[in-house]
């Protein structure tokens, strides 16, 4: 079996992590996104963020739009690097598009980024005009009972 990476290799793997000075992305960045090893991949279980202050802009008339961003995933060989993740979602700050595609681009780009078992996204955006959307999107590694998962949790989502 592998051995594990030592914290030097971890040091050198991710970029971002420890860094003296942090440098933001003022425009869509999904570049900015790290991985590291999964120390458990034997083992299914959840991982979950929630970016209380995530914000874009409206594609049309460019006002800020704010909302709540939660990921929530089961990882296998690679997982996200949380600082990254914060820099990447911080890039959509000046970045206009819907709230639907706005959940949908982040659930792919995180799709591509680590090849997850399961991976959901939701967006709680706070009212514009009275009205509140919250877009959810999932994905199962398809050919696994991930994708029955997936299929599961979007029928019964609520």
């Amino acid at each position: 079996m592998k051995e594990q990476a030592t914290e030097q290799e971890l040091r050198q793997s991710l970029s971002l992590l420890g860094s003296g000075s942090t440098k933001y992305p003022t425009e869509y960045d999904p570049t900015v996104l790290e991985t590291f090893e999964n120390r458990h991949p034997g083992r299914d279980y959840w991982v979950k963020f929630n970016c209380p202050e995530f914000t874009s802009l409206c594609p049309i008339t460019h006002q800020p739009d704010f909302a709540e961003i939660i990921i929530s995933y089961i990882p296998d060989i690679k997982m996200v690097e949380s600082k990254s993740l914060k820099l990447y979602l911080f890039s959509y700050r000046n970045h206009g598009d819907f709230h639907e595609n706005c959940v949908n681009v982040i659930l792919d780009d995180l799709v591509k980024l680590m090849d997850p078992r399961y991976i959901e996204v939701t967006g709680i955006f706070t009212p514009r005009g009275g009205i509140s959307i919250h877009p959810y999107a999932n994905y199962g590694r398809p050919g696994t009972k991930f994708e029955q998962l997936a299929l599961d949790r979007l029928a019964n989502h609520q």
